[in-house]
């Protein structure tokens, strides 16, 4: 079996700057990731087909992800893209398919960059053709330059949603209208955060702006509470608080959360329930090491923190690693991660006030029709009924339901089942334990798991 000092999984930020700090220090890196180049959600296809105009939305970050890119090529890291992650061992030995065979290697630390997973927003009709997430369009965007045709309306709430309007307008492209889901009384949550947020005032500002280009442009902004997608083969309509708009296409988005699938599965890595941003997390300390030795997480999967937080939480990851790896002592750590834990500290800054101002939607407001297991077409009155029965968690509601255990493997709809189950039992969603995860954590094919021989 092969051996490597360091092995990272994820090529975002966190993966990305992480490889750049590991061979700076002179560790050996392998660097794994599914798709196909480097950069991430955030920075895909930068320097690409994802080239946006200087001054438009989004540009900005193109260019310090440009700057990463370049200088992960240049750094000597090796990085196996188009490599898939379904399985960590007890001796952090790692499994990942790629071209259609499965590989292992042996870390002596491991380091988890996954980034973060569009959080389901279910609503009547979200399984049509034509509705999709907002995160899956500007990937669309990104990756192909492609743009929403005819009626395109987006719904939900969070940053991103702006940000994906933004680059459309900006395109060329047309939207048809934006339905602001968001809850009542966001502002007045947020407020005691402002202060903190005004520290680091640039991602306010670009939020503003994206919302001032968008009510330059016309487009019209509707405050809605309920919302149903309608069609035949395909979306033909969209419905909201009483209202009836014909729609060719509608993007949907309830921000983001921490892509925890593959910690979740590791036997003894801890997680606690992050109130906020309402998901769970891994317990971490400020280095990111988890409860399992030899085990480090960086980036968004550690908690939703945006690229510029992620890329320094990857460099003091890395550092630490090589601290593990003996090459460097624990003063020449500290003094190198200094400036750094003070530089994440202050990006982070904003979060608290974006999480009370976009918190997820309430899983109550959701009808008793709407599909929430797509995998399995678990609707929501099943999921509440069931409960009522006396499952107690989505991980009962297995035995019951089946909800979880397609081939999603519970990504989508566990969220949306956990909450739903909480509003239905009356507790908070974080008093019910998540749906469990083991390795494979993807389906794997028998011709794979038969190359492992």
């Amino acid at each position: 079996m092969r051996e490597v000092a360091l092995l990272i999984l994820g090529a975002g930020p966190a993966g990305l700057a992480a490889a750049i700090e590991a061979r700076a220090r002179g560790l050996e890196v392998l660097l794994l990731d599914e798709n196909h180049g480097p950069g991430g959600q955030v920075h895909r296809a930068v320097g690409g087909s994802y080239t946006p105009a200087r001054g438009s939305p989004g540009a900005d970050q193109a260019r310090e992800g440009l700057r990463l890119i370049e200088a992960f090529r240049a750094c000597g890291a090796e990085a196996r893209f188009g490599a898939s992650l379904w399985a960590v061992e007890e001796d952090r030995s790692v499994i990942w398919s790629e071209g259609g065979v499965a590989r292992r290697a042996r870390a002596g630390v491991l380091l988890l960059c996954p980034g973060a997973i569009e959080r389901p927003l279910p609503i009547p009709g979200w399984t049509l053709p034509g509705v999709m997430g907002v995160g899956a369009a500007q990937t669309l965007l990104k990756s192909a330059g492609l743009l929403p045709e005819g009626r395109a309306w987006l719904a939900g709430q969070g940053p991103l949603l702006w940000l994906y309007a933004a680059q459309v307008l900006a395109r060329g492209g047309r939207i048809a209208g934006i339905l602001d889901l968001s809850p009542p009384g966001g502002w007045r949550r947020a407020a005691r955060h402002l202060p903190a947020a005004l520290t680091a005032p640039g991602y306010l500002l670009r939020g503003l702006g994206w919302m001032a280009r968008l009510r330059r442009a016309g487009v019209p902004v509707i405050r809605a509470r309920a919302l149903a997608a309608e069609g035949g083969e395909r979306l033909t309509h969209i419905v909201f608080d009483g209202r009836r708009e014909a729609a060719d296409l509608l993007l949907l988005h309830d921000g983001v959360a921490p892509n925890t699938q593959i910690t979740r599965a590791i036997q003894g890595c801890a997680h606690v329930w992050d109130e906020a941003q309402a998901s769970l997390r891994p317990v971490l300390d400020p280095w990111g090491r988890t409860s399992r030795p030899g085990i480090l997480v960086a980036g968004d999967g550690a908690g939703i923190g945006g690229a510029r937080a992620a890329a320094l939480s990857g460099r003091i990851a890395a550092l630490e690693a090589a601290r593990q790896l003996g090459a460097l002592t624990e003063e020449q750590r500290d003094a190198l991660a200094g400036p750094l834990l003070l530089r994440r500290a202050a990006e982070l800054a904003p979060r608290p006030f974006l999480d009370a101002l976009f918190p997820p939607l309430p899983a109550a407001r959701i009808p008793d029709g709407t599909i929430l297991c797509r995998c399995e077409e678990v609707t929501a009155g099943r999921v509440r009924a069931a409960t009522a029965l006396g499952a107690q968690g989505p991980n009962q509601l297995k035995a019951y339901l089946r909800a979880g255990m397609g081939p999603c493997q519970g990504r989508v709809c566990g969220p949306a089942v956990q909450a739903v189950m909480a509003a239905a039992r009356g507790v908070p969603p974080g008093a019910l334990e998540g749906l469990r995860t083991r390795f494979p954590t993807r389906p794997v094919t028998v011709g794979e798991l038969a190359s492992l021989a």
